[in-house]
Formats: structure tokens, C-alpha cells, sequence
């Protein structure tokens, strides 16, 4: 008996060790398209994931899934107020940030807020911590690029003062907020630069060209194109931007990288495609093109290639199959 007592000490000691040895990661936004398709890879990976997301933009939905599991805990929280978790840490993905235009159109002074004061709080938490954080920046910290592709040494053209400047300054602040704790702090930053993401769970109704587009044809309603339709986009699949945020997390690269596809597309041509997928009978409408809209956008991912061994597996036919069955399941329900 007292062999089976200690037997069973021995077995739930193992348990316990094993238990505390896990990696804990805090991803913010984590209730949100790409935040969720995150919290999906880090359980993956054999770690314990906190989502913390205030819900403006992101779903419970997108992450209810997860709820069942002992590695997963949600914390709603406004990271703009203040950044907690209790015990150990040893990632943090900061990810909370409206990030389409008619969001950020709508919530100017709550996206400028998550990209200082939230950088500013969970910076201050990887510092307390000795966390390692990565923080998602965006393309849009290029504005409407005067070279093209745009790779990371290029400064950008930005309005700080336009439509749109709350969402590109916010992130451009972010970044330098990043760099000074890493090198005044010495934290242990990383920096990505997210090209156009699309795939299963992004917002209908968001604003972006990609659930636009599909939404419309699925109903069959004309496409709507802004500007002449001869801008371009390169549009990344959700599963080669995680693979590539992974990548870039686990490297000891701190300086930003850019992560997208550079497989590039004009609008009308994309809104052609997208005719053709679904079969729609939809014709292509013109509206006067947004205020600062860029007009080319596409990624140079020599960085990604040499430092990460990284590039996208999936084309767009790939990436667009699973993306159209998930919104033809949401316009059904």
C-alpha cells in the first residue's frame, strides 16, 4: 500500500512538472480573425494560451472551440486600460487593433489608443515578465508607397492627419515603442509587418476588398470597385500568415519583417475572379476611390526567405476555396 501511495506521488509529481513546464503565450485580439487562427497554432505547438480580447471587433464565436480546454483560458480585457496575467509568461502576441478601414473609420480614438497605450501596457508586462512579444504591425505603415514592392527599409508615405492616418500612426508608433524598449530595456521584441491576410472567420461586413467582394457576388449583387479598379493588392492565405508570424516569434530576428504573398492582382481583375468563382451573374460597378487608398501594394519577402525559410504554399484558387465555403455557411445562416 505505502508502494502505490508513493507510486501515485511519483506519477502526479511527473504530472505536475510536466504541467509547469509548459510555454504560456498571451495573444491579444486573439478573439479576432488572425488572433484566433493563432490561438489554433499555439495550442497546437503544446501550449497554454491566454486570448485576451475586449470584443469591439473580434467573436466569441471564433474561438468557442477552444473553451473546453485545460490549456486555454479567455480574459476579456481592454488592453488600452491595462495588461495582467498572473504566474509565468513566456510569449506575448499583441494583436488587439481594429484593422479594416471601415473599423478603424468608426473607432479612430480606440485604435489609436490599442496601438500606443496598449503597446505601451504590454510592453511593460513582456518587461515584467521577461517575455519575449511580438507585435503586429501592417503594410499600412508604407501609405501609398513611392516604391514598389515595399520592402522593410523603405519609410513609407504616410497622411499622418488623413482618414486613414489613425490606423497607419498608430502602427508606425507601435513599431518605434517596440524598438525603444528593446534597445533602452533590452526586451526581447519582434516586430512583423502583415500583408492582406483573408480566409475562414474574417468579418463579413469588415470593409476589405476579399468578404466584399464575395458577399456581394454570393447575393448576387454587383460588385462594387473603388477608384478604376487598376490598383493592386496581394492577398495572403491565413494559414502561410501564421506559419510566417510563427517563424518570425521563434527566430532571434528583431528588427520588422515583412509577411505576405506577393502574388499580385488589380482590383478589377480580383473582382473578375471572384465573379468566376462563384458563378455569380454580378456585373462590376466604379465608385470614387477613398481618400489616400493606396494604389499598389505588394510585398518584397526577401527577409522572410533568408532569415525564416519562409514563403506562402498556398495560391490563391487554394486559399479561395476553404475562404468561399465559410461565407456561403455565414450568408446561409
Amino acid at each position: 500500500m505505502i508502494f502505490g501511495l508513493t507510486l501515485k506521488k511519483l506519477v502526479l509529481q511527473h504530472q505536475f512538472i510536466k504541467y509547469m513546464s509548459k510555454k504560456r503565450i498571451l495573444i491579444t485580439g486573439g478573439a479576432g480573425f488572425l488572433g484566433s487562427h493563432l490561438c489554433d497554432r499555439f495550442i497546437q505547438e503544446g501550449m497554454e494560451v491566454i486570448c485576451m480580447d475586449n470584443l469591439l471587433t473580434g467573436s466569441l464565436q471564433n474561438i468557442e472551440h477552444l473553451m473546453p480546454l485545460k490549456e486555454f483560458e479567455f480574459h476579456f480585457n481592454d488592453v488600452s486600460q491595462f495588461a495582467h496575467v498572473s504566474g509565468p509568461l513566456d510569449y506575448i502576441l499583441h494583436f488587439a487593433s481594429p484593422a479594416s478601414p471601415i473599423e478603424y473609420l468608426k473607432m479612430p480614438i480606440e485604435t489609436l489608443k490599442v496601438g500606443s497605450l496598449g503597446t505601451l501596457n504590454l510592453l511593460g508586462l513582456a518587461k515584467s515578465k521577461n517575455a519575449r512579444i511580438l507585435v503586429a504591425s501592417t503594410s499600412e505603415i508604407y501609405g501609398d508607397p513611392l516604391e514598389h514592392p515595399q520592402n522593410e527599409d523603405y519609410w513609407g508615405n504616410v497622411n499622418p492627419v488623413g482618414p486613414r492616418g489613425v490606423y497607419d500612426e498608430a502602427k508606425r508608433f507601435m513599431e518605434a515603442m517596440t524598438m525603444a524598449y528593446h534597445t533602452f530595456h533590452q526586451v526581447d521584441t519582434r516586430i512583423v509587418r502583415i500583408f492582406n491576410t483573408y480566409g475562414p472567420r474574417m468579418r463579413l461586413h469588415d470593409g476589405r476588398a476579399l468578404p466584399a467582394f464575395i458577399g456581394q457576388a454570393l447575393r448576387g449583387e454587383d460588385l462594387t470597385v473603388f477608384g478604376d479598379g487598376t490598383q493592386t493588392r496581394s492577398f495572403c492565405y491565413v494559414e502561410d500568415q501564421v506559419e510566417g508570424i510563427f517563424r518570425l516569434l521563434m527566430s532571434d530576428y528583431h528588427l520588422p519583417v515583412n509577411i505576405g504573398n506577393p502574388e499580385e492582382i488589380t482590383i478589377t481583375e480580383f473582382a473578375e475572379e471572384i465573379i468566376n468563382l462563384t458563378g455569380s451573374g454580378s456585373k462590376i460597378i466604379y465608385q470614387p476611390l477613398p481618400i489616400d487608398d493606396p494604389m499598389q501594394r505588394r510585398p518584397d519577402i526577401s527577409k522572410a526567405k533568408e532569415l525564416l525559410e519562409w514563403e506562402p504554399r498556398y495560391n490563391r484558387a487554394q486559399g479561395l476555396k476553404p475562404t468561399l465555403e465559410y461565407f456561403k455557411q455565414v450568408i446561409s445562416n
